[in-house]
């Protein structure tokens, strides 16, 4: 699903975000990654949805090389990659349906498919009925859920979230993690970059500690698969 392999990525001011960067996410896998603010979590994050590139190395998303990726490409390859911000980057002036309807306009969506989408997007996320709210009359967290929202209305395999809890109190970072958690459950691969360990432990999935660019703790790559089991068919007697 996503593979980093010797990734550098450096930005024009000089400073190394990622360096030599190696890591791998299988389909369906559920990963957090931590570590203190400029760690690289975020780069890592806009490398994986093209909005940066890397500076050397293979990072492969989808089975798509990014860093050779023809600008041409980028949007049909975000359409199936939900992205969720820390400060949810919500039109004010607009209301819920066409925040979360936004990415289907632009790919060209009937309206009456965006109408069926917007409102079950809003449903799994607990604001069905809330279509015509403009963000500003939201709470912090009901805006975070339009954001979460906005970024599976396109039925994404992928979503990563960079700090999407960081402003909520604790009690709301656990509702927002559980929505992630049921997208997960559902075969959705989701990345989510966070410093909140406490959060982490209580769901037990797999972490990755990024310090200077690097991986520095948790598991780089994916656990291997289970062995198999065969069962030897015994006949009746």
């Amino acid at each position: 699903m996503i593979r980093f392999d010797n990734v550098w990525k450096r930005y024009p001011n000089g400073r190394e975000a990622l360096c030599d960067f190696t890591l791998g996410i299988e389909r369906g896998e559920m990963v957090f990654l931590t570590g203190h603010s400029g760690a690289g979590k975020s780069t890592l994050l806009k490398l994986i949805a093209v909005i940066e590139r890397p500076t050397r190395g293979t990072l492969v998303v989808n089975g798509q090389n990014t860093a050779t990726m023809p600008r041409k490409k980028i949007p049909s390859f975000r359409r199936d990659i939900g992205i969720v911000f820390q400060d949810h980057k919500l039109l004010m002036d607009r209301p819920v349906y066409d925040n979360v309807g936004l990415p289907l306009v632009i790919a060209g969506v009937p309206e009456k498919e965006i109408t069926k989408r917007v409102r079950a997007a809003l449903d799994q996320v607990g604001l069905l009925g809330r279509e015509q709210n403009r963000p500003i009359e939201l709470s912090t967290g009901e805006q975070q859920r339009v954001g979460i929202a906005r970024a599976i209305v396109g039925k994404p395999s992928l979503l990563i979230a960079d700090e999407p809890t960081g402003n909520l109190d604790p009690d709301l970072a656990v509702e927002i993690m559980n929505i992630f958690k049921r997208f997960n459950e559902v075969g959705v691969t989701v990345l989510v970059a966070t410093h909140d360990v406490h959060l982490i432990e209580r769901y037990g999935v797999r972490r990755v500690i990024i310090e200077a660019g690097r991986v520095a703790g948790g598991d780089a790559e994916p656990p291997p698969p289970l062995p198999s089991i065969v069962v030897d068919r015994v006949e009746p007697s």
